[in-house]
């Protein structure tokens, strides 16, 4: 098992070495660190160079083009048959990757994720139950929300390779549509014991940059309902997520007047509301 890191960063040089660092501490070291800046205009670069040269690769793009060309980017630079992938705001624990190993070795499968530890604004907080994180086929766990956190995943180069990579043309929830597109056909590996530090409450947050992030869901669920991969029961089952999260979309765009956003879910709504729904109490959240 070769493991190659990537971490995607932008203008993130007050953080970015706790990331690193964290990655540095490994019991299992790292086969190698690719590390992508996506144009930052801080002092993030030259921080990079002066402080990991001989310890990480860097990549260098000329303008920002977000965080899914980014992590593109460095997986199809990379040697390793598994990737691991970091934020640059996220902190790993010294035994994640000798944990998810471990886990691999006992347990094959194309993609392990782990339990993770909430810090919002300096504090640890407790998930609430919706976020709760699962191994096995989570296809339908996957839906509401984005079930697997990109800091916590280990997945095989092979399965990106086969999937596809990241979609470039979503600005927010590229990582649900890529967990869509693999638990529509594979089962997952789950760590139960946290292995990360995600942090959040910060302002450069793509979920605090986007208002109505179900947008971004919808156009994920549009594309894997059109799309071959689904058997008749997913197909439902995504079905009757969009229409719920299309009815509650629809409700803030009346609320606020918001002429597109309403033609958009009414579009939705007539062209997937007719169609078999699967019955589910499933929760929608952000």
């Amino acid at each position: 098992m070769q493991i190659s890191i990537v971490i995607p960063t932008y203008n993130r040089s007050a953080i970015i070495c706790r990331a690193i660092d964290s990655v540095l501490r490994q019991t299992r070291p790292a086969d190698e660190i690719i590390v992508v800046d996506d144009g930052s205009t801080d002092n993030t670069l030259d921080l990079l160079k002066a402080k990991y040269s001989k310890q990480i690769t860097i990549i260098e793009s000329a303008e920002n083009s977000g965080v899914s060309a980014a992590r593109n980017i460095g997986i199809k630079h990379s040697n390793g048959d598994w990737i691991a992938l970091l934020d640059s705001d996220d902190e790993w624990l010294d035994t994640k990757l000798a944990a998810q190993q471990h886990a691999l070795q006992q347990n094959p499968h194309p993609l392990c994720h782990t339990e993770e530890i909430w810090i919002r604004n300096g504090k640890r907080v407790n998930q609430m139950k919706k976020h709760a994180k699962q191994g096995g086929d989570i296809f339908e766990n996957c839906l509401p929300l984005c079930a697997i956190s990109p800091s916590s995943v280990l997945i095989h180069k092979e399965l990106l390779d086969n999937i596809g990579g990241f979609d470039e043309s979503l600005p927010a929830c590229e990582d649900y549509d890529l967990w869509l597109r693999i638990c529509a056909e594979h089962s997952v590996l789950f760590v139960d014991t946290p292995q990360l530090l995600k942090y959040g409450g910060h302002a450069d947050q793509l979920s605090r940059q986007y208002w109505g992030m179900d947008r971004f869901r919808l156009t994920a669920l549009q594309k894997i309902i059109k799309s071959d991969r689904l058997n008749p029961q997913q197909r439902q089952m995504a079905i009757s997520c969009l229409v719920k999260k299309t009815l509650i979309l629809q409700a803030g765009a009346l609320k606020h007047n918001n002429v597109e956003m309403i033609n958009l879910c009414k579009t939705l709504l007539g062209q997937y509301q007719s169609e078999p729904q699967h019955s589910t109490n499933e929760e929608t959240g952000s």
